[in-house]
Order: structure tokens, then sequence, then C-alpha cells
């Protein structure tokens, strides 16, 4: 059950009759966001004489009282009481524009009623000019028409046809009628729901409040800004880039740097000096534990028992080892301390509570990038056009989330962007070469002299790798393929190239290689690729 009310002592004070309560209203002005939660800073303005008081504030949002800290300029603070139930009544300062949105809602709301107030007055009148038909068709069948004169029955015969007549139209342009006023009922329901969306605009933050009373002592009266910080998980943002690359005589790659900031933390940040840090407070904050590495030799004809007690620790160990390790625009000034990068915006921000997603520019980095053709046979029918750079901005590109991809001003994509740290090395793809062709064929499997041949301790390849340049233009061409690899001794394997590789084991991946070289316009060229595997004859490959 949650707890009524929470109490945060800081600096004891000795008991005493308070003088006066004062009531302090409070805004938040600064907001340090991590990409999982943030630091908030709020400033209510104080004057108090000299004595003891208690400063109440009623506009506080709902916080984890343990994360708040206070300081106020010339008093001494003694007890704090946070209590987010049970809390009085917020005073609730309406803006003119929030009193004119609401009063629109009011207005819509009489039109809508109007509305459907005058369709019920017109089926009103189709309902008389039914009971009008109903009526004469009662004449009709009356038994005393028998009797009658012919001439007089057939003049009400007439009249009832007459009459009957008249009313059918009636109620004919009725339902016209009433079909047009439904439509103005619909239209005045439409105006009424844009209405509420309007006035809900200008009422993003939440109802319910907390209650902060804050006991404090001063010796000649004080004035001042207090300061109150908490911390909160309601507010985050993620990193967004537009990654431009430009080629021609001299190309050029372009990382522009941006965030999305958005906020549910109860309150409207109304010009909030924001900074942005990649400090992760709510991720793993402590480094992992080496526990010990039993290994025994045991004869597999003679199990062993295991007691419950080991089999469990047996079964965790298991689980630990599978478990997988933890336009021009005003633009941030980024700093990086080794640890994280901060970004400073230099001018004041809005937020919203709950509905905006704010997007700020944090920078460009720009790079010379090295632009190539990567050829994946093995994976693609065609290249990719691809630029490799090393990050020397001397900044950290986060990654984590979408980038946009632009090739001369041309969007060409969207694709996720790893992290990338200062130094390291970068490969970027702006989509395919259509004009490049690529082929992988192993040779027919049927021949025994060629292709695959499998005996019952050894297999040859034989791959050949065509690559098409279509196009009008000279590529510098990257291919990857790869051969096997062994980490056994008696699985011995070789392999032979033509033309050979420029890199074996790339990236520190054992059989990954690769060939770079030029194709010029409307050129070809092709790989032979072969391997052999051996292996004794009691054994079987996998």
């Amino acid at each position: 059950m949650r707890p009524l009310a929470y109490a945060v002592c800081l600096l004891a004070v000795p008991s005493a009759l308070f003088a006066d309560d004062f009531p302090v209203s409070s805004r938040v002005s600064a907001a340090t966001v991590f990409p999982q939660g943030a630091t908030l800073t709020r400033v209510a303005q104080l004057s108090v004489p000299a004595g003891r008081h208690q400063l109440i504030l009623t506009d506080m949002p709902v916080i984890d009282p343990a994360s708040l800290r206070l300081s106020a300029p010339g008093v001494t603070i003694g007890a704090i009481r946070y209590r987010q139930d049970f809390t009085p009544p917020r005073d609730n300062e309406e803006t003119a524009a929030y009193e004119a949105a609401e009063a629109e809602v009011e207005a819509k709301e009489r039109a809508v009623d109007a509305a459907r107030d005058a369709v019920a007055s017109i089926l009103i009148e189709a309902e008389a000019a039914r009971a009008r038909i109903a009526f004469l068709e009662g004449i009709g069948k009356s038994d005393g028409l028998a009797d009658m004169d012919p001439v007089d029955l057939i003049d009400i015969a007439a009249m009832i046809a007459e009459e009957g007549l008249t009313s059918r139209r009636t109620i004919l342009e009725i339902e016209t009628r009433a079909r047009e006023a439904k439509r103005a009922v619909e239209d005045a329901e439409e105006d009424l729901t844009d209405a509420k969306q309007a006035l809900a605009a200008l009422d993003t933050e939440d109802r319910d409040r907390a209650y902060l009373a804050i006991d404090v002592q001063s010796d000649g009266g004080a004035q001042g800004a207090m300061t109150l910080s908490y911390t909160t998980d309601a507010a985050g943002w993620t990193p967004t880039y537009d990654v431009r690359l430009r080629t021609g005589d001299a190309d050029s790659l372009s990382l522009e740097n941006g965030a999305y900031v958005r906020q549910n933390t109860g309150d409207n940040w109304t010009d909030v000096a924001l900074t942005l840090s990649t400090v992760r407070p709510t991720g793993q904050g402590e480094p992992g534990d080496v526990q010990p590495w039993l290994r025994r030799l045991i004869d597999p004809q003679r199990p062993e028992p295991i007691p419950l007690a080991r089999a469990a620790k047996g079964a965790f160990a298991a689980e630990m080892d599978s478990a997988a390790p933890m336009a021009e625009s005003i633009v941030a000034q980024s700093s990086f301390d080794g640890l994280s990068v901060t970004y400073s915006y230099p001018d004041p921000v809005s937020i919203a509570n709950g509905a905006d997603a704010v997007k700020i520019a944090l920078g460009t980095l720009n790079f010379t990038p090295e632009v190539f053709a990567r050829a994946v046979p093995i994976m693609d029918q065609t290249a990719y056009l691809a630029a490799s750079f090393v990050n020397e901005s001397g900044e950290l590109i986060l990654g984590g989330g979408t980038a946009q991809f632009y090739l001369n001003g041309t969007y060409v994509g969207q694709r996720y962007l790893d992290l990338i740290a200062n130094g390291d090395d970068a490969e970027l793809s702006f989509g395919p070469i259509e004009g490049l062709r690529l082929e992988r064929v192993v040779k027919d499997r049927q021949e025994g002299d060629r292709g695959v041949i499998t005996r019952s301790s050894e297999q040859n390849e034989e791959v050949l790798i065509t690559l098409r340049n279509l196009t009008a233009g000279e590529w510098t061409v990257r291919l990857r393929d790869r051969v096997p690899y062994s980490e056994q001794e008696d699985l011995q394997i070789n392999y032979d190239a033509t033309p050979l590789p420029t890199e074996t084991d790339v990236d520190d991946r054992r059989g990954v290689l690769e060939w770079r070289f030029d194709m010029a316009p409307n050129s070809e060229q092709q790989v032979q690729l072969n391997h052999r595997l051996r292996w004794p004859d009691d054994m079987r490959l996998r």
C-alpha cells in the first residue's frame, strides 16, 4: 500500500509555533536530460521576515522525495514534509488563452445542444404527419362507409387521397430537413471536438499534485530564490542524425547531429535552460564480478550423482555463462570529458508535458571519406555505395537510433546507426548501385572433375565470382567473400584464389577475405576461389 505521506528531515530545529505560513510558487528553470531520466531544478522566490516560518508549495508534481535537495539564501532549513495524498487544492492560474479556449468549448457545447433540439423538433413534425395518415386510413376502413350515398363516398375518398398525398409530401419534406439538421449536428460535434483538443493542448500538465511544506528560520529576514533539485525518470532524449554524402571532385561526408527531447514529468517546461548528457544514471553503474571456474575430468562410464545443491549451482553457472553482457539552426555547445558528452543549448526551451517532442540541433561533424563500391556476392546481387572514414571529430557519435541518409542531396533511406567512438573507423552505406552486378557460382556439383566433390574424408569446392560494371563510371570496388576455417589439427583446410586477396581475416574474422580493385565502365572482373577440406577417415565433418 502506498504511504500517504513522506517526510525528509535535513536539519532539525527546536520545535516552536511558526509565525506564519507563506505560500510559494515555483517553476522548472533548468533541466539536465539523460537518454533516460533527468535532473530538474525548480526556482521559487521567497520573502520572509525574521523568525520561524513554514513555506508551502502546492504546485509540485509527484516526485521521488529521496532525490529532493534544497538551498535557500538567508534561512536555515528544518523539516521538510512531502505529501502526495490528501493535498490541498491547487490554485489554477488560467491564462487568457486558456479562458478563451474554455469559453469556446462551452459555446460549441451549446451549439451541439441546439442542433440536436432542432432535429428533435423536426422529427416531431414527422410523427404528426404520420398520425394524420393513420387517421385517414382509419376512416377508409370504417364500417359505415358501406351505407353511404355513392356521391358522398366519392367525396370522402377524394378527401382521403388528397389529405394523404399532402401528408406524405409533408413527411418527405420533413425528412429532407431532418437529414440537413443531422448533418448540422455532426458539424457541431466536430467543432466541439476541435475546441476540446485546443483546450487540451493548453492544459497538458498533470492534475495530480504534491504538497511540500518546508520549515525555515531566519534571524533577520530573507528574500531571494530558493532552489529545489530532484531526479525523475519521466524524461529523456534520443539522438537523430542526417548523414549526407556528396561525391564528385572532392568527396565529403557530414553528420548533422540532433536530439528529440520528450518529458512527462507533470509540468510544462517554459523557457528552461536545457542541457543534454550522454550519461546513463539508470544503466549499469558498477562492474561485474568474476566467479571461480571449476573444471573436472570424469569417467563417462561412471556418472556421479549430483547433489541438489550442486545441481542448482551448476544450473546457475550455465545460465550465467549463456547470459549476454550487459536550415541554420541554433546549435548546442558540446563538451567531452573522456567519459561522456554534454550539450548545453544556448537558448531557453519550452516543452509541454506529455505532448511535445522537441528537436534541437547539436552541431555538424564533417569528415573526408573514402568512397567505394562494397560487393558481397555471397549475400547480394548488386554492389552498394559505401563511405568509410575515421572519427577524428573529438566527439562520441552516440548512434543507438535511426539516421536519415542522403546522397548528393537526395534521400536514399533510413537505417540504424551504431555508436562510433572518437578515433574509430566506420563504414556507412548509401544504397545499391544497380549497374554493378554480382554473380557467385559454385560450379556444377554433378561433375566429378570439378565443382563440389565430397568423399568420406575430403571435400573440394570451386567458386567463380563475376562482377560486371554496366555503368558509365569507374568504380573502386571492395569485394568480400569467405573460406572455411578450422580450430582442430585433424581438419586441414587449404584454399587458393586468383587473384590473391588484398586482405585476409578482415576485422579479425577468420576466413573472411577482401579484394580491392578498380573497374572501368562496361568492364568485367572475375575471382576464382577454391578450397579443400581433409579429415581422418574415422571422423565426420560438421
